[in-house]
């Protein structure tokens, strides 16, 4: 049996790793039939030298009649072993021993190694979380530590935080253990959680405000480069428009600044920011603009547009 983890998303495919590996030991006690081969650190070059402990692993018998795990760490930096793989192909695919392929890094999914795996292996993905998935990760992962957020609550962490399963899972602990098992407020958000609202998100509604499209795409593919996902931008995108119709609504109703901080429940940061875009924009611009996203969102879901050409597309009609 092979088993394959890759994708993005480096937090939850490093808890699946450790999960496998855990069980694994749970069932066998001895620990004799466990074997790491960590790809990315290796300094072998010869297909000798690759697979001669490998081989060793896998023919040795156990006296204790347990299936030998073995474990291949970042395999895709190492052509070499790739390359021997799918050559011995069938070696792998008839041995009663488990094999768990552990993608630290970025796949390239046109790979014929990868279309082996896809093909013949249980493979799990992790991408990047955006979106109601991410809403309800963070809220299972509070659940675990006996510990709630409301509403307003977890929205403003999720704009305070990026898309770092590492950080946000640091910050959970710390509003967990701040709260006791009271339900986490907006306001222990602002005194528990640094603000880490992403200036290039900002940036690009700025430029869409000033009908600047190029600039608008070019910040999206500095963020795309930088790893993060095009769905969880989509994500940003919807929410600081739904904070700038917030904002103009009580703008147009002529509210004082000092008030529309209040009102909005928005961090005061955020409220600046957005109380500058939102002049720029009529009410009616704002509406419409919010259903395009909301558009856009559905076609993606429904496989209707790719993500990267879907906010392409998004930019370039508004």
């Amino acid at each position: 049996m092979i088993y394959f983890l890759y994708g993005q998303d480096s937090y939850r495919s490093k808890r699946k790793f450790n999960e496998i590996i855990e069980h694994y030991k749970s069932t066998n006690k001895t620990g004799l039939a466990l074997n790491f081969f960590d790809f990315g650190e290796s300094k072998k070059t010869s297909a000798s030298e690759i697979f001669s402990d490998l081989k060793t692993a896998t023919n040795q018998v156990s006296m204790f009649r347990e299936k030998k795990l073995q474990v291949f760490i970042s395999p895709f930096s190492n052509k070499i072993f790739t390359e021997i793989f799918l050559k011995d192909s069938e070696f792998f695919l008839k041995s009663e021993d488990i094999f768990l392929i552990y993608e630290k890094d970025e796949v390239d999914q046109r790979d014929s190694f990868f279309k082996f795996l896809e093909k013949n292996a249980k493979c799990q993905e992790f991408n990047s979380l955006g979106g109601i998935k991410l809403k309800n990760w963070i809220k299972e992962e509070l659940a675990k530590l006996k510990a709630k957020i409301e509403p307003g609550a977890l929205e403003k962490f999720i704009l305070f935080s990026t898309n770092n399963l590492w950080q946000l899972r640091n910050d959970i602990e710390k509003l967990a253990s701040f709260k006791k098992g009271n339900v986490i407020l907006s306001e222990d958000v602002d005194l528990m959680v640094k603000p880490k609202v992403e200036v290039d998100i900002f940036e690009t509604i700025e430029a869409i405000s000033r009908k600047e499209k190029k600039q608008a795409v070019k910040f999206l593919q500095k963020h795309i480069e930088n790893g993060d996902s095009p769905l969880y931008l989509l994500s940003m995108i919807s929410f600081q428009f739904r904070n700038l119709l917030v904002v103009k609504d009580l703008m147009e109703k002529r509210n004082p600044y000092s008030l529309i901080v209040k009102k909005s429940g928005l961090h005061p940061f955020v409220v600046r920011k957005t109380y500058e875009i939102a002049s720029r924009f009529s009410l009616p611009e704002l509406k419409k603009i919010y259903r395009k996203i909301f558009q856009v969102d559905c076609d993606i879901k429904t496989g209707k547009l790719e993500l990267e050409m879907a906010l392409d597309l998004f930019i370039a009609q508004i």
